[in-house]
């Protein structure tokens, strides 16, 4: 619950008294321990998860999204305060930058409760990895989960070997692989090609030693989701 701070009136004359004071305090408080500081910049505590149920809390609030049943957790003021002197998600999110899939709502989650990385094609550069290394290693995130999705923009530019101009054809040639894996299935072949590139975004992942070891210890899993567009249905790729 928040707390109740009394209001304070301050006349001019009464500020400038207070500032000098603030001044003097805060010589003061430099010369305290750097522990203390340390302390109070720790995350907030949370009760310690499962890898597993880390990954079917997304679920579970994935469903209420389906359902227009949404609890909207954690987006209120006092979360706000909580989480500003540190943060501890429980799930990574490694998404596409598309514009109709953002994870704290299509998975019902809040502020804190996600530490997400966005780049179309939902790909794992060495910035990504990176980041999601230091989202399961330093902040403690129990589940990573690479959400793609359906009618992918990316995907479908280099399932086409579109010509693009910039930096655009950086994106397709990391995803052109998982295009190259995918021909001769069966079924929708746009389809087909976002799931190969979910699956070997979750590879690449995987390959990292650090979060490999997380995975070895028990302390992270990673898999691949499927967003559908029409629905908002996340589905496991596996």
């Amino acid at each position: 619950m928040s707390r109740q701070y009394p209001q304070i009136n301050l006349s001019r004359r009464s500020l400038l008294k207070f500032g000098a004071g603030a001044i003097g305090t805060g010589v003061l408080t430099a010369g305290l321990n750097s522990n203390l500081l340390a302390e109070e910049n720790k995350a907030p505590a949370e009760d310690d998860i499962t890898p597993d149920k880390a990954l079917q809390e997304l679920l579970d609030g994935n469903e209420r999204f389906v359902q227009t049943k949404r609890r909207n957790p954690h987006q209120n003021h006092s979360r706000l305060v909580e989480v500003a002197k540190g943060q501890k998600p429980f799930a990574s999110i490694l998404g596409c930058a598309d514009s109709r899939v953002p994870s704290e709502i299509v998975f019902d989650q809040g502020l804190g409760d996600l530490f997400v990385c966005r780049v179309a094609g939902n790909i794992a550069t060495r910035e990504e990895i990176g980041s999601l290394e230091f989202g399961s290693l330093v902040l403690g995130s129990k589940v990573i989960v690479v959400v793609g999705h359906e009618r992918c923009g990316a995907v479908s530019a280099a399932l086409k070997g579109a010509e693009v101009p910039g930096q655009i054809g950086s994106l397709l040639e990391a995803i052109k692989p998982s295009v190259e894996s995918s021909k001769g299935q069966s079924g929708d072949k746009l389809e087909n090609a976002c799931k190969a590139n979910i699956l070997r975004q979750v590879k690449k992942l995987k390959s990292s030693p650090v979060l490999s070891e997380l995975i070895s210890a028990e302390k992270l899993k990673i898999v691949g989701a499927y967003y559908d567009l029409d629905t908002g249905k996340i589905s496991i790729v596996a």
